[in-house]
């Protein structure tokens, strides 16, 4: 029977789904001598979930500079906490590498933050909104994509949480880790539904509670 998936998820169906979150290891990368040792594992793997998170600003313009930059595999996650370690030459290297994919949503966005602590050549990057249009779903945040394809909810609650905090809290780490990987997933899902066809779309109307 063909997976039921929609042009448009209703978020209001979320808060009823079963919470998915990453189980596996998490990292916190604090020092630059730190970097060289994570980057050295990440570039050995096959594929790569990216994110970042920004210390959130309630005055008008008064921007962040991003904090956190988390790497994901499907097994273990690294936080690299940027507003300790910088932009180091081996981070620099992880975002020029051209030979691993690496998986992001709104990437383009998370580029112009990181572009802003150092200056280097974007790599191999592949954008999730582009990849699930190709099979017809028009949602770009990553819970309603998630939730659409895996019936599952990522929960936001840390989002507006301080990132740039002595110690993060558990509930901060397990928050980051859980959306690199959630790209990796959503990846690997949208490759198989693709190369398999074996899914169905159904067309929804525009939900008026966006």
């Amino acid at each position: 029977m063909p997976k039921i998936i929609y042009n448009k998820y209703d978020k209001r169906l979320i808060a009823a789904l079963p919470v998915a979150q990453f189980e596996g290891r998490i990292v916190v990368i604090l020092t630059p001598g730190e970097t060289e040792k994570a980057v050295n594992y990440l570039l050995s793997q096959p594929l790569l979930g990216f994110d970042t998170e920004t210390r959130p600003s309630f005055k008008r313009g008064q921007q962040h500079k991003v904090a956190l930059l988390q790497v994901a595999t499907d097994d273990i996650c690294f936080l690299f906490r940027l507003h300790h370690t910088g932009l180091t030459p081996a981070l620099v290297r992880l975002l020029e590498d051209t030979s691993v994919k690496k998986i992001g949503l709104s990437w383009h966005d998370d580029l112009i933050m990181l572009h802003k602590l150092g200056a280097f050549n974007t790599g191999a990057f592949i954008e999730i909104q582009e990849q699930i249009r190709q099979i017809g779903i028009t949602d770009l945040s990553l819970q309603k994509i998630y939730a659409n394809l895996f019936g599952k909810k990522i929960s936001k609650r840390q989002q507006m949480s301080n990132w740039e905090e002595d110690i993060l809290s558990d509930k901060q780490k397990l928050y980051a880790a859980t959306d690199a990987w959630a790209c990796i997933q959503i990846y690997k899902e949208v490759v198989r539904l693709k190369e398999t066809n074996d899914y169905q779309l159904i067309i929804q109307e525009e939900d008026r509670h966006e």
